[in-house]
């Protein structure tokens, strides 16, 4: 049984789109989103540095758009579910046929600004907590106010909050963890984030949704949801709330899923799925030249 994932933010490389951009397929379609969405998405995916592609409103769509493009590419429909981390929802709702591609676009560019937006308003960040127990790494950001906005798995827990309790927890880990600074621009998927989420929930009244003919399993639970529109809704609610992709490795786990391809920027979630579901095979599609491979890969498990 195969499923299909999308990345999250910090998952964008420069130069992500360079294999893609020459089959002239490929690179009219980026043509037609980044006119649709009034943003550049070849310049940004061959052209931009690292820190033109690391601002919020350009990362967002950047990677959503390297989702489609890949799962365009695949062209794979016999596969059973789908999924997203934190921003690869939007992607996910796509692939999944909740929404469409130019709605999911369309919606990431917004949330991208909007959370830009929020970004400024108060510092705060992001950092790693790699390894220790999971309870004792909870307890400490308890006790520093800090959020556990992306729950990974696999031994990762994202920590999100004031910058001062950031520094508090890097200079004193938790027992048999390390704490790595994230470059991002503020504490995504905390209550930092709950200015770009009414916006973003009055764009979401003008998208036409489905009921989806993939089901996607929910960053929200770990749920499987089939309802477009509560998957469209979910996602909203998400920017403010915390990711537990924990649960969705084990959804896929209780479910039988066998095989997963995760769409690119690949890498992240099948480094999760490794330590955190190690049963479950991966293929990483990272450039047009694994489309081959990532086929057959599918081929042995769809």
């Amino acid at each position: 049984m195969l499923a299909i994932i999308a990345p999250g933010q910090g998952s964008q490389t420069p130069g992500m789109f360079n294999s893609w951009v020459t089959n002239p397929v490929f690179h009219e379609l980026l043509s037609r989103w980044s006119m649709r969405i009034d943003l550049d998405l070849i310049g940004l995916g061959t052209k931009a540095d690292a820190d033109e592609i690391k601002d919020t409103a350009n990362a967002q769509p950047l990677i959503v758009a390297a989702s489609l493009l890949g799962a365009h590419a695949l062209g794979i429909k016999n596969f059973a579910y789908t999924s997203g981390h934190s921003v690869g929802e939007l992607a996910a709702a796509a692939i999944s046929g909740a929404i469409c591609d130019e709605d999911a676009l369309r919606l990431v560019r917004a949330r991208g600004i909007e959370m830009a937006k929020a970004a400024a308003l108060s510092p705060a960040g992001m950092s790693a907590v790699l390894g220790g127990d999971r309870e004792v790494v909870l307890k400490k950001l308890e006790e520093l106010k800090l959020v556990a906005a992306n729950d990974n798995g696999g031994g990762q827990i994202v920590a999100a909050g004031d910058l001062a309790a950031l520094a508090a927890l890097s200079e004193n880990p938790p027992e048999g963890a390390r704490v790595r600074a994230l470059a991002v621009a503020g504490a995504f998927h905390t209550s930092f984030m709950e200015p770009a989420v009414e916006p973003l929930r009055t764009l979401a009244t003008t998208i036409q949704t489905a009921p989806t003919t993939i089901s996607v399993i929910s960053n929200k639970d770990g749920e499987v949801v089939s309802d477009g529109s509560e998957v469209l809704t979910r996602i909203v609610n998400q920017i403010a709330n915390p990711v537990r992709w924990d649960l969705c490795m084990q959804t896929l786990k209780n479910l039988g899923v066998t095989g997963v391809i995760e769409l690119p920027p690949a890498g992240t979630l099948v480094g999760l799925l490794k330590r955190g579901a190690p049963e479950i095979e991966t293929f990483a599609l990272k450039s047009a030249d694994d489309l081959s491979a990532a086929k057959e890969f599918a081929g042995r498990h769809a």
